[in-house]
């Protein structure tokens, strides 16, 4: 926690992202050196004269531990890239937020998530695809994620609630506001089974730069990205090639020819994104036909710190046993029971004798 502080504070701010706070970092020695540093210090790490201005300025004026404060009396978690609570999807996508605002809670349960996605503006079709498609699966265990819009994105958290599943919200705002404010109702229900999620700081407005930065989280944290109805140039589309770059599955419902909205599906289908016609064509691509029987394997475990360590240092490349090992300077047996038991959990699979990488 003591951490999470220094990244709130960098978090407000404007113009130091997650790229030039690894190299504030990197060359100070650690979060809390970086931001105690002196001017000097700041420029000889490669701080430009505004941005040192900002941060002076921000340090003279922010009370830490009121900001704090606020977010709890918002009922918002701070949960910072240090945390084990991070969520492990996160970490291995290019400039991963260093600082998470959650109103709700996360759950080892959402690592089996599906992105769903489409135009503000559904026909009758769309609307009873995305009803049909969420249900389905939910009812397999899988989490829904979206970013709380108008259309598609409402539709389809509210059809995972209703149907008893959890879902997630990605904010283009700070958390302790709602966009669009019509869904404030909604926003409560998810918080209720799920959560809100914003990397952005309190107070933040929905200005047009964040929607898409708040795009690549929503595929970031989903397994694959289902696209329901969008039009030849949706935003949708945007967390479409955030999820090709983060190496996601994409999937699309096909429409009607003669649709405009749906121009977009139709061309993702295509170009080779899979085609879904029900939720089965999702789960079996994804492997996430077991999805509800693993999530029963997992909360029938405790939480293990040993565990923790290993996943955080598994990724999309190869690593053999013998590279843990030695990067956690844990007892091979240990390292090899915690590989066994991620793996039972469905977070890490071998992809050759005694190599793994993350299973999504």
């Amino acid at each position: 926690m003591e951490n999470t502080r220094y990244y709130l504070g960098f978090n407000r701010v404007n113009g130091i992202g997650p790229a030039r706070l690894d190299r504030l970092i990197e060359w100070c020695g650690s979060i809390e050196a970086a931001w105690c540093a002196s001017v000097a210090e700041l420029a000889a790490a490669g701080l430009e004269p505004k941005l040192i201005e900002s941060l002076i300025e921000t340090r003279r004026t922010l009370d830490l531990d009121r900001e704090i404060e606020r977010a709890r009396r918002a009922g918002i978690t701070l949960i910072d890239r240090e945390n084990p609570a991070y969520p492990a999807p996160l970490r291995h996508i290019p400039s991963p937020p260093p600082l998470l605002y959650v109103r709700g809670a996360l759950s080892e349960a959402d690592s089996w998530s599906v992105a769903v996605v489409g135009t503000r503006q559904p026909t009758s079709y769309g609307r009873e695809a995305t009803r049909r498609l969420t249900t389905g699966l939910v009812e397999a265990g899988v989490t829904i994620v979206s970013g709380l819009a108008l259309g598609i994105d409402s539709i389809a958290h509210t059809a995972a609630l209703d149907a008893g599943g959890r879902t997630l919200a990605v904010l283009p705002c700070g958390a302790d506001m709602v966009y669009p404010e019509r869904h404030a109702a909604l926003a409560r229900r998810i918080a209720g089974n799920g959560a809100l999620i914003s990397e952005f700081p309190l107070g933040a407005r929905p200005i047009p730069q964040l929607f898409p930065v708040r795009n690549r989280l929503i595929s970031a944290l989903a397994r694959g990205v289902l696209v329901v109805e969008a039009g030849a140039k949706s935003g949708a589309l945007i967390t479409v090639d955030y999820a090709l770059e983060q190496g996601r599955d994409v999937f699309a419902v096909p429409g009607p020819i003669f649709s405009p909205r749906s121009e977009g599906t139709n061309q993702l289908i295509r170009n080779g994104a899979g085609l879904a016609t029900c939720a089965g064509d999702i789960l079996e691509a994804l492997d996430m036909s077991v999805a509800a029987s693993q999530q029963e394997v997992r909360t029938a475990l405790p939480d293990d710190p040993v565990e923790a360590a290993v996943l955080a240092l598994v990724g999309y490349e190869p690593l053999h046993i013998d590279d843990l090992q030695r990067r956690t300077s844990m007892p091979v047996y240990e390292v090899s029971a915690a590989l066994a038991v991620l793996e039972l959990k469905g977070f890490v699979r071998q992809s050759a004798p005694m190599c793994y990488v993350l299973a999504h």
